[in-house]
């Protein structure tokens, strides 16, 4: 592809040699480069590309995409020098344009929020099957692209990554794609470049601190992606979250509403939930759900109100709806063949998911039954986050189990230390520090009567533990199956 192509929308400080060479791939990582490549120097959090600009050329780099103009005769050396002022959003604009728009040929919706965004996409996805589009999905648990699965490794790939699949989605017959855009993705610009046909937010709460800082930025991180949705687009949001008006002060998109407390353009209200699922009024008319939990009335409102606004049948979206399964590792159900006992596994990982789920497992509890909640928090994350995660099951729960969760290159019984202050002396003797996670389970399982319920959180759909940078084999799934078969 010529350069001259790649570049049109790019917003370019100078010019150093020839925009019309050939540009054979596009990368940003300069151990991928070879002969022919543009080579875009990405700030990351751990790392500067800028500091291997000279790796890049001596690597065959034909063009250079920087924050700053050559500085010696080695690096001018290349057919095509530009710089920019942000080559994060360069480089999302240049995957768009490489993989020649993908968004613009699909009706592309993202959903940001601190709970709700796996949900909700793996619902709409499910929902758009159903209909009998062929549907795209890209979430934290996995991407698909119809029938087929690619394994995800992050809430939001890299912008040359999600324009790929976006690439293969339309070479697929997608005419749908629904995707989960995180505070990350949208301030390292990897949705720069994208046309999304709408917008949804769902909830904010406490999360990402150690990343942006402050809960401001946190906030502005989301917003930022409502802010750059098109004119035609649609911006669907929560507003019984008061941070729900705040995302959409500065949008182009046309704002609408969904609530479950007040007036809005889309409204549900609780009938009854249940351990087998939700009776919800949805729009006027009642609808039986297989989720559970006021979280996800929120979850299946935000679905509806997206498949109308994309024009979807009502009744039909309503029958559908009714028949719709949560993503793998949300309130996700374990039974032993042999066991009285409930399991429940759940991604659990904010104060505010955590109180959630352990506040809707608790009601549904009768008399003399217990819910004992295993709970542990992430390494080399928001450490601000730990005692409050801690108190949320603790106020729930009528016996906590803290242990270890994926403590990366973190001692896990510091992490335990930082989740012990939100432990009260009033839940003391209901607390437990089991560190190896597996023992953890298992305790939880045998101290587990008639009726409980073990609620086993933080990993959900997972299938390894990081520790010391090595991912071993490990699934909540199965080592609660195993212990209540037992």
């Amino acid at each position: 592809m010529k350069l001259n192509q790649l570049i049109a929308e790019l917003e370019i400080r100078q010019t150093w040699g020839n925009t019309s060479a050939e540009v054979s791939q596009l990368d940003f990582d300069s151990r991928k480069v070879t002969a022919g490549s543009a080579f875009v120097a990405v700030r990351g959090t751990q790392t500067d590309g800028h500091q291997y600009l000279d790796k890049a050329i001596a690597a065959g780099a034909e063009v250079i995409v920087a924050e700053r103009g050559p500085e010696t005769a080695a690096e001018n050396g290349v057919g095509c020098w530009l710089e920019v002022a942000d080559s994060s959003q360069a480089l999302g604009q240049m995957a768009a344009a490489y993989y020649e728009h993908p968004s613009e040929k699909l009706q592309l919706v993202g959903i940001t929020g601190t709970n709700g965004k796996t949900t909700c996409a793996t619902l709409l996805y499910q929902l758009y099957q159903e209909l009998g589009y062929r549907t795209g999905l890209l979430s934290t648990v996995e991407n698909r692209i119809g029938e087929q699965t690619i394994e995800a490794s992050h809430t939001t790939p890299d912008a040359v990554q999600i324009n790929r699949l976006l690439a293969e989605m339309v070479y697929a017959g997608c005419t749908y794609v629904f995707m989960e855009v995180s505070s990350h993705a949208a301030d390292q610009n990897r949705i720069a470049g994208l046309t999304f046909a709408g917008g949804v937010f769902t909830n904010m709460s406490h999360d990402h601190l150690d990343y942006h800082g402050t809960f401001k930025a946190y906030i502005e991180a989301k917003k930022k992606f409502f802010d750059t949705l098109p004119k035609g687009a649609f911006a669907l949001v929560n507003t019984d979250d008061k941070r729900g008006s705040v995302m959409v002060q500065n949008t182009k998109a046309k704002a609408y509403t969904y609530s479950l407390r007040s007036m809005a353009d889309y409204r549900a209200r609780v009938i009854n939930n249940s351990p087998v699922g939700l009776h919800l009024e949805l729009d006027g008319q009642e609808v039986f759900a297989r989720l559970i939990g006021h979280f996800n009335a929120y979850n299946l409102l935000a679905v509806y109100g997206t498949a109308i606004l994309l024009e979807a049948d009502r009744d039909e979206v309503l029958r559908i709806i009714s028949g719709l399964g949560g993503p793998s590792g949300r309130v996700s159900y374990v039974r032993g063949d042999k066991s009285d006992v409930v399991g429940v596994v759940d991604y659990a990982h904010t104060p505010d998911s955590v109180e959630k789920v352990c506040q809707t497992l608790a009601d549904m509890l009768r008399p003399k039954q217990r819910l004992i909640t295993v709970l542990g928090c992430g390494g080399d994350r928001d450490k601000a986050k730990r005692p409050l995660m801690a108190k949320a099951a603790c106020d729930f729960s009528h016996m906590v189990i803290m242990t270890s969760d994926n403590p990366r290159s973190e001692d896990p019984e510091a992490i335990l230390d930082d989740m012990e202050p939100g432990v009260s002396e009033k839940c003391r003797q209901q607390a437990l520090r089991i560190t190896d996670r597996r023992s953890a389970i298992l305790t939880a399982c045998r101290l587990a009567n008639t009726g409980d319920i073990v609620l086993v959180a933080g990993k959900g759909h997972e299938q390894y533990q990081e520790v010391k940078g090595v991912k071993h084999p490990f699934s909540d799934f199965e080592i609660l199956r195993e212990a209540l078969l037992k």
